[in-house]
C-alpha cells in the first residue's frame, strides 16, 4: 500500500497503540482519534471503562511518542441514544441485548467512519482482531469491458489468527462500502506478539489490562443500573416447570434465559431460567439441564446483514454462533426473506439457552458471512 492518510481509533490500550505504531512505521500519515462515550453521572463510579481519564492519558502519551496528531471527539450523545437507550429498552422488554454489536455498528464504524470521510482520510484502522481479504468476482453487468474490468472487487472478513481474541462476532453489520475503507492490522497476530511489539516500539501500554465488562455499566453492576433507568420494575413469583411456586424474583429484566447465578432459591441442585412471562410477571425455572425449554433447534433471526449481498443462495448450510466466545454449530438457513431481512435457522443439534436479543452470526468455514438478532 502506498502512503495513505489513516485515522486510528485509539483507546489507550495495547492493541490500538500497536496499530498506530505499525502504520506509522510503514510510512503512512497517521492521525490518532480518541472517542469520549456516555458516562453514568448518577453512579458512584461514573467513568466509562472504554474512555476513562487514564485511557485518555495513555492514548495522548502514545500519540506524542509516535509524533502523530491526536484528536478527541465527544460522541456521548450519539452513544447514549444508539447504545445505552437501546440497551435499556431491550432489557425492559425482557430481552438480553449485546451493546458491543450496536456500538461497533453505530459508533466505531458509524460516527467514526463519518469523521474519517469528513477530514479526508483514506482509511480507518482499528485494533480489532479480524482478517480482511480481497477477492474478485465476475459481474455480468460489466459485459463488454476487459476481462479484469468485468470483475468486481469484493471484501471478505475471516476469523483472526488468535482464536481467543477473534472479534468477527461483533462486526457482522459491516458492508462493502465500509470494508473498502477499513484496516485491521492485528488479524494475523497473536496477542502475545502484540504485547512484544508494544515493548519494541517502547510504548507505555504493553502490560495494560483489558476489560471484558460492558463499558458503561457502573461498579455497582447491571441490577443497580437497570433499577435507575427502567421504571416500574416489579418483583414477582418464581415457578418451576411443574407449576409449583419456588421463590420470588426481583424483576424480570434482571434475568436471562439459561441463567443460573443470582436466582436465589436455596437448597439442593441449582436452578436455571427457562422462561420469562412478561404479561404475568412470572419467572419459570428448572433444575434439569436437559429440559426441553432450555434446548432449541429452530429460531428466527431479524435485522440480518450480509457482508456481500447476492453472494448466497438459500437454503444455505452455515456454521452459526449464538453467543460471543461460544463454539460454532452446524446449521441451515432454511428460509430467508430478503425484503424483511429475516430468516429461519435450523440447528443440526440442540443448543442450550438461545436468547432473544443476542446476535446469531453465520460463517462459512473461517469466513464471516453476516448475522442478525435472535427474535
Amino acid at each position: 500500500m502506498n502512503s495513505k492518510k489513516i485515522i486510528v481509533a485509539m483507546s489507550g490500550g495495547v492493541d490500538s497503540s500497536v496499530v498506530a505504531s505499525l502504520l506509522k512505521d510503514s510510512g503512512h500519515d497517521v492521525l490518532g482519534v480518541f472517542l469520549k462515550f456516555w458516562q453514568d453521572k448518577c453512579s458512584i463510579d461514573s467513568e466509562n471503562k472504554c474512555c476513562s481519564s487514564d485511557s485518555l492519558k495513555r492514548a495522548k502519551k502514545v500519540a506524542k511518542i509516535l509524533d502523530i496528531p491526536f484528536y478527541v471527539y465527544d460522541c456521548s450523545q450519539e452513544f447514549k441514544k444508539n447504545v445505552v437507550d437501546y440497551f435499556i429498552k431491550e432489557y425492559s422488554q425482557g430481552k438480553t441485548p449485546n451493546p458491543c454489536v450496536v456500538c461497533n455498528k453505530k459508533i466505531k464504524f458509524g460516527f467514526l467512519f463519518d469523521k474519517m470521510k469528513a477530514i479526508g482520510a483514506n482509511y480507518l484502522a482499528t485494533g480489532h482482531y479480524i482478517i480482511k481479504k480481497e477477492s474478485r468476482i465476475k459481474n455480468p453487468c460489466l459485459i463488454g469491458r476487459s476481462p479484469r474490468r468485468r470483475q468486481e472487487l469484493r471484501y471478505k472478513l475471516f476469523r483472526a489468527r488468535d482464536s481467543k481474541k477473534d472479534q468477527t462476532y461483533f462486526l457482522y453489520n459491516l458492508n462493502q462500502e465500509k470494508l473498502s475503507k477499513l484496516l485491521f492490522p492485528l488479524g494475523d497476530y497473536k496477542k502475545s506478539k502484540v504485547r512484544q511489539l508494544a515493548k519494541k516500539f517502547k510504548l507505555p501500554v504493553a502490560k495494560t489490562r483489558e476489560s471484558q465488562d460492558v463499558c458503561f455499566l457502573p461498579r455497582e453492576g447491571l441490577e443497580i443500573f437497570l433499577k435507575k433507568y427502567i421504571k416500574n420494575i416489579v418483583p414477582g413469583l418464581i415457578f418451576n416447570t411443574e407449576g409449583k411456586k419456588v421463590g420470588m424474583h426481583q424483576g424480570l429484566p434482571f434475568y436471562t434465559i439459561g441463567q443460573r447465578k443470582g436466582i436465589k432459591i436455596g437448597g439442593g441442585k441449582p436452578y436455571y431460567v427457562v422462561e420469562k412471562n412478561i404479561e404475568a410477571n412470572k419467572l419459570v425455572v428448572t433444575q434439569d439441564l436437559k429440559d426441553e425449554r432450555l434446548l432449541t433447534t429452530k429460531f428466527e433471526v431479524f435485522d440480518i446483514n450480509w457482508l456481500s449481498t447476492g453472494a448466497l443462495k438459500f437454503p444455505q448450510n452455515v456454521y452459526c454462533q449464538v453467543r460471543y466466545r461460544q463454539k460454532v454449530i452446524k446449521a441451515k438457513i432454511a428460509k430467508y426473506d430478503k425484503s424483511k431481512k429475516t430468516c429461519l435457522v435450523e440447528l443440526e443439534d440442540f443448543q442450550r439457552a438461545v436468547t432473544s436479543g443476542q446476535s446469531a452470526v453465520f460463517y462459512k468455514g473461517e469466513e464471516l458471512l453476516g448475522g442478525g438478532i435472535i427474535k
